[in-house]
């Protein structure tokens, strides 16, 4: 008798860990767009419709290299609601008795499947996903008996046990593990930006965009215009051509922002290796050989590097280790409820409509636009962690649970209390004016501290550091902060978290 095989949306490799053993001639591979998993949290309209035509395209390249695949489209008449149910009418209408899964990467959805053998009445096999470069194991036997779980350590130990970027004797190339120093700079007014090779939607991809605004018209975000690639070829296009024309310059300016300038010079390549359509650690060899062959710099490969094999990995591993209690963490007692315009992008700060703006049309943003815009207004408003969570979840094209969580969690809103950074990535406005140029077009006088037209990150921001002070000023990395807080005017700090708490009771 066959077996069932199960491929999730985020599955899309060729070496899934589900197909392993596998018998073409006789088993089964059961895919479906199904409502559960489209509006558990409401995703972003480009994200369902990305991942659809990507799986639509996956589906197809199954079947012609000899597989039978059962495919439930979100517009099939009286389609399934839920994986689950998906898999039982297969297991129904094929009399099959086993069902293998490779384990999801989000814990909600693990939960459920530790129960499907008791629930559909079959044998369920649960695999590990080995399509990262670290496994599970791997990552908890790194973190046993460490009292801090600090990226940077477990990034170089990557580094030496895949080989990336060190020489013989294991050794950093260029005699730095972190190049992090020189990945600073601000865009200078005279740079431009290179241009990108944004793929035109097939026709199977352009039907999944009817499809969702048929199914999921009242979901956050714009269908169009839409620029993914669905296909492994397309994904690996689109990394050739960020290794060969764009990589170069993405070390400089990888923190930098500007305004109607959402690519800059990143990878845009996140969605895809998180799809499965990209390999974490084949695309980390290929920037590897860029520097090996003179062809981009050792700050700009690093830089991409470490964002792979370093966060990505780690963020991963983390996720696994911590939860379900880390979820429910909260070491600032944040509970305020998210602003209506993290949905619209409609607000007089510069910073945060462009941001949001650019979000909402393209289902994406980059690292610094997440960390130090929207989840820094975040965490200096004292956001709830369950509100800014979700909202992170439901935005990007490339958020699932395990990556959107300790990123959005403990580094943009420290709701884990340190467990990830070693202290609040809290900034004022006079970071953002560095970083880039929104502030010349703001409604706001980032340069003011308070007063009318004062800048809000700059009222927010010696709010946070006062309203936070029994939970941080020990904090061996808050010492220089809180000694700046002391010299201030007593009477100043009262009238900035005067005008902060009028500001913050005006958001909703």
């Amino acid at each position: 008798m066959g077996t069932i095989r199960l491929v999730l949306g985020d599955q899309l490799s060729e070496t899934l860990s589900a197909l392993d053993d596998g018998d073409p001639g006789s088993d089964v591979i059961v895919m479906a767009e199904v409502q559960d998993e489209a509006t558990y949290v409401k995703h972003h309209k480009k994200k369902i419709a990305f991942l659809f035509a990507a799986m639509r395209h996956h589906a197809k390249a199954l079947e012609e290299t000899g597989w039978t695949v059962q495919y439930f489209k979100i517009t099939d008449d009286d389609g399934p609601a839920s994986i689950e149910e998906a898999c039982k009418r297969v297991i129904e209408s094929s009399g099959f008795d086993r069902l293998i899964i490779t384990k999801p990467g989000e814990f909600r959805l693990l939960s459920q499947m530790q129960s499907w053998s008791e629930t559909l009445n079959v044998s369920v096999e649960l695999r590990e996903d080995t399509r990262f470069i670290a496994s599970l194991d791997d990552f908890a036997d790194w973190a046993k008996g460490r009292k801090q779980l600090r990226m940077e350590y477990f990034y170089r130990d990557m580094r030496k046990s895949t080989g990336i970027l060190v020489n013989s004797d294991a050794e950093p190339e260029g005699g730095e593990w972190n190049y992090d120093q020189a990945n600073r700079k601000s865009l200078p007014k005279s740079k431009l930006t290179p241009e990108r090779f944004l793929p035109e939607p097939d026709a199977t991809t352009r039907a999944a965009i009817d499809d969702v605004e048929a199914c999921f018209s009242d979901h956050f975000g714009d269908s169009d215009p839409f620029f993914f690639a669905t296909t492994k070829n397309g994904a690996e296009d689109c990394f050739d051509h960020f290794i060969n024309d764009i990589l170069p310059g993405f070390g400089d300016y990888q923190d930098a922002m500007a305004k109607d300038e959402p690519w800059m010079w990143h990878s845009l390549i996140s969605m895809y290796l998180n799809c499965g359509l990209l390999d974490p650690l084949d695309v980390c060899r290929r920037a590897e050989r860029s520097y090996e062959n003179g062809k981009a710099p050792i700050n700009a490969v690093e830089g991409f590097i470490r964002q792979v094999l370093g966060w990505r990995e780690y963020v991963r591993g983390l996720y696994w280790l911590k939860m379900p209690d880390y979820k429910e963490t909260n070491a600032l007692d944040a509970d305020r409820p998210l602003p209506e315009f993290y949905w619209t992008g409609e607000t007089d700060m510069m910073c945060m409509a462009q941001a949001i703006g650019q979000t909402k049309k393209y289902a994406y943003a980059h690292h610094i636009q997440r960390l130090m815009v929207t989840g820094n207004f975040a965490l200096l408003a004292g956001i709830s962690p369950e509100e800014i969570n979700d909202w992170y979840l439901s935005v990007y094209a490339d958020a699932y649970e395990w990556v959107e969580l300790p990123n959005t969690h403990g580094m943009a809103i420290y709701a884990d209390g340190g467990v990830m950074a070693s202290k609040p990535y809290a900034a004022s406005g006079s970071y953002i004016n560095k970083m880039s140029d929104y502030c010349s077009g703001c409604s706001y006088d980032v340069k003011q501290k308070m007063g009318e037209g004062a800048c809000p990150f700059n009222l927010l921001y010696w709010d946070f550091i006062a309203r936070n002070e029994g939970k941080l000023r020990n904090n061996p990395r808050m010492g220089l902060i809180y000694g700046n807080l002391d010299k201030r005017d007593p009477d100043d700090i009262a009238q900035i978290r005067e005008e902060a708490a009028s500001f913050l009771n005006e958001l909703n």
